[in-house]
């Protein structure tokens, strides 16, 4: 019997992803802002480390010195890969702290530095420069049981699309698998957070297995972010950013 019981016990670990060893480390991603370093912000104390705006350098907080980490434009499609140049915080609204002279190879303008951010898994074929991105990437945002969320590169109709309508940006609070937990969340927000607008509250149907929960669309930067901090004080740990999705 007490081997009976090992038995179903190891059982159950073997099948349990907690336990697995063959599960990869993922790799991060986020969708979000860029925050453009200045010397002004280090002489604050708001930025804890000193940049050189001249030089290509980046710092991303959840991930370690010297990762590889690719960067992109996503209304243009422009994007670059470069070494984590330390791990520091800054605003937590914010995906990663960049020089000026990144932010000028990137394009991105300076209103709205919207970026996409994945670390790179390094391997002797792979060399830090410049790319272009060609393949969809995923990632898993908050803490509900939710789906991958799919990145898809923006066509050039869409980003002519983009220069007649700017100003239409988007919070991704989580992604289902299934419509009614999105109900629930939705219900869920709108019912305990305070002084939200309820109407901004979306549910978008992407296919049978994604149902996303969204907020916006948001006219400025500075209203996002304060929708943004109250998510991440409802207890959303990552949140991303899009625009005119």
């Amino acid at each position: 019997m007490k081997f009976k019981l090992l038995f179903v016990f190891f059982f159950i670990l073997s099948c349990d992803p907690q336990y697995s060893s063959l599960n990869p480390k993922k790799l991060y991603a986020a969708k979000g802002f860029a925050y453009i370093y200045n010397d002004h912000d280090f002489d604050n104390k708001i930025i804890k480390i000193k940049m050189n705006n001249d030089e290509m350098q980046i710092s991303q907080q959840n991930i370690k010195t010297g990762a590889l980490i690719k960067i992109l434009n996503p209304t243009n499609q422009k994007s670059i890969v470069l070494k984590n140049f330390r791990r520091t915080k800054y605003p937590d609204f914010y995906k990663i702290l960049i020089t000026k002279r990144v932010a000028k190879e990137l394009n991105l303008r300076k209103d709205l530095p919207i970026i996409e951010i994945i670390e790179i898994k390094k391997n002797k074929s792979f060399v830090a420069k410049k790319a272009k991105i060609h393949d969809d990437e995923k990632k898993i945002p908050s803490k509900a049981p939710i789906a991958s969320v799919r990145i898809s590169n923006i066509s050039k109709d869409k980003v002519k699309k983009f220069k007649k309508d700017q100003n239409k940006i988007f919070l991704h609070i989580a992604t289902f698998y299934s419509v009614d937990n999105a109900k629930l969340l939705k219900k869920r927000i709108t019912n305990e957070l305070i002084d939200y607008d309820k109407e901004k509250l979306k549910i978008k149907k992407i296919n049978l297995k994604e149902t996303q929960v969204i907020s916006g669309p948001y006219s400025s930067v500075n209203l996002l972010k304060n929708d943004y901090i109250k998510f991440k004080n409802f207890g959303f740990e990552e949140l991303d950013i899009f625009i005119n999705e």
